[in-house]
C-alpha cells in the first residue's frame, strides 16, 4: 500500500474534486457560439420543472423617508412548475423564498432585517431564523401576446398568508449546454404591502409598498 505525505493526501482530496469538475465542464471548443436561450415559444416542452436556483433571484425595492428608493435581494429560490405550452392556463407553480439569507448592501440594515425583537417580543422585520416564504399558484390567466401571464396565488410570508399577484413574461428556452437541461425563464413583477405580512414598522415613513421584480429559470426533470 503507497502512503502518501499529509501534505500529498490534502491536494489530492482539494484536486479531484475540480479535476472532475472540469472533466465535466464542456471546453471552451464544445461551447456554443450563442446563447442555448431564445425567445421562441416552440422550445417549450410539458412536463415538471424544478427552479434553477442558482439563477433565480428576487429584488425588493421600498422608498426611504420619501427622497429615494433602496434594495434588497431574496436568492437561491427554490419551488417546481408543472407546464403544458399546449395548456398554459393549467399550469401549476410553488416558489419558496428564503427570507432568512435577504441580502443588502448595508450590514446593519441586514442585521436590522433579521434582528429578534426585544426581550422576546415582536420583531421590527423578519427576525431571527426567519421562515422561508412560499407562493402557491391558484390560477394562471395567459396573456393575449402569448408570453405574458397573469399569476394569482396565495403568498405565506412571516406567518400571514395573503392573496398575491404576479406578472409574468417568458424571457427564453433551450437546453443548457452545462447540464443537459431544457430550462425556461421567466421575468417577473408584483407589489405587496409589507404591513399585510406584519411587516409594517415604520411605514409610512418607509413605504408600505414594497415592488418585486422576479428572474427565475426552471430546469426540466
Amino acid at each position: 500500500m503507497i502512503r502518501f505525505p499529509r501534505a500529498a493526501r490534502t491536494t489530492l482530496t482539494l484536486a479531484l474534486p475540480l479535476a472532475l469538475a472540469a472533466l465535466a465542464a464542456p471546453s471552451l471548443s464544445q461551447m456554443p457560439s450563442t446563447p442555448p436561450g431564445t425567445l421562441d415559444k416552440s422550445r417549450v416542452t410539458a412536463g415538471n420543472y424544478t427552479v434553477d436556483a442558482t439563477h433565480s433571484m428576487i429584488a425588493w425595492r421600498v422608498n426611504h423617508l420619501g427622497f429615494n428608493d433602496y434594495f434588497g435581494l431574496f436568492g437561491q429560490l427554490g419551488g417546481s412548475m408543472t407546464f403544458d405550452p399546449a395548456n398554459p392556463a393549467a399550469a401549476k407553480l410553488t416558489a419558496t423564498i428564503p427570507v432568512s439569507k435577504v441580502v443588502t448592501v448595508d450590514q446593519a440594515l441586514t442585521a436590522h432585517l433579521l434582528k429578534p425583537g426585544a426581550d422576546g417580543g415582536k420583531a421590527d422585520f423578519f427576525g431571527a431564523n426567519a421562515a422561508d416564504a412560499v407562493f402557491v399558484s391558484t390560477k394562471v390567466i395567459p396573456g393575449a401576446d402569448g408570453l405574458s401571464a397573469t399569476i394569482e396565488g396565495n403568498l405565506t410570508l412571516n406567518g400571514v398568508t395573503k392573496p398575491a399577484t404576479f406578472t409574468a413574461k417568458f424571457s427564453g428556452a433551450g437546453t443548457n449546454f452545462f447540464n443537459k437541461a431544457a430550462t425556461i425563464g421567466f421575468h417577473g413583477e408584483s407589489t405587496i404591502k409589507r404591513s399585510d405580512f406584519g411587516l409594517g414598522f415604520f411605514a409610512p415613513l418607509v413605504a408600505d409598498e414594497v415592488k418585486l421584480e422576479i428572474t427565475i429559470a426552471f430546469e426540466k426533470k
